[in-house]
């Protein structure tokens, strides 16, 4: 392990999944680990960057699936810290969006243990970009939200309701349980022929796109098998990308398997 044992803590956002996104301070930060405690979200492949003697312990959460408690992850957190010295705590995306960075911050610092954050590339903004999607467009969209799906009382932001009421571009996270709802607020505002872009696992091998309207994307996601974990876009700047994925139907090699994105 790193020779330094005194107590401290980096928190490192992985960015959105490809590896090759996460920044080079990241993975200055993870040389120099004693143990690193990561999430669901964070690729496996980063903890390659850690000595191999670093302690590598799992605590991701998913929806119905908890390895840890909040709680549990921040005394973990701070355990480890005292025991081993330098902790990284790596988090998918950026760590202060939508990943509750800010309370393992105050409650390590409450232990006197000296905190660093690495940013993250957020996947809010990577995923749609490494579809071509750009938020933001001149003579399209002047600005764009991005509103967590589900709320920590299970219910969807009062956000999205606002943000349907905008001509702005949307990126909801975590969301895909509340589609139906999410729905339903564009369809009040009459905006059922909006653009929607749902992207699954993006930046990953794993990805899986499907492109509709607010009208036919419950339909396109139950074709397309689409679920969680996927941002969802909503808004005019997806209707050049769904251009050019109807025309192009892009082609990925990957494994000597050729997969269609994209699909109607």
């Amino acid at each position: 392990m790193h020779n330094s044992r005194q107590p401290k803590v980096t928190l490192v956002g992985a960015g959105p999944g490809d590896p090759d996104l996460l920044t080079l301070k990241g993975a200055k930060a993870l040389a120099e680990a004693n143990v690193v405690l990561y999430d669901a979200l964070a690729n496996e492949e980063l903890l390659s960057y850690a000595p191999k003697k670093a302690l590598k312990l799992f605590v991701g959460k998913r929806k119905g699936s908890h390895a840890y408690t909040q709680d549990e992850i921040n005394q973990l957190i701070v355990d480890n810290a005292l025991t081993y010295g330098h902790v990284v705590r790596l988090k998918g995306g950026d760590p202060f969006i939508f990943g509750r960075g800010s309370e393992e911050i105050e409650f390590v610092e409450s232990f006197g243990i000296p905190t660093f954050v690495v940013p993250g590339i957020s996947s809010s903004i990577a995923v749609p970009a490494s579809r071509g999607i750009s938020l933001t467009k001149r003579g399209v969209s002047e600005s764009f939200w991005v509103i967590t799906g589900t709320t920590s009382a299970r219910k969807l932001s009062a956000d999205v309701a606002l943000a349907a009421q905008s001509t702005a571009t949307v990126v909801i996270l975590m969301g895909m349980s509340k589609l139906e709802e999410i729905v339903a607020l564009f369809q009040k505002e009459s905006k059922g022929e909006i653009p929607v872009a749902i992207i699954q696992n993006g930046t990953t091998p794993e990805e899986k796109v499907g492109i509709g309207t607010i009208n036919t994307i419950q339909r396109v996601v139950a074709e397309n098998n689409l679920s969680s974990p996927a941002i969802i876009v909503i808004g005019e700047v997806v209707r050049d990308n769904k251009k050019k994925l109807r025309f192009y139907k892009e082609l990925k090699l990957n494994n000597n398997k050729v997969l269609v994105y994209g699909k109607e």
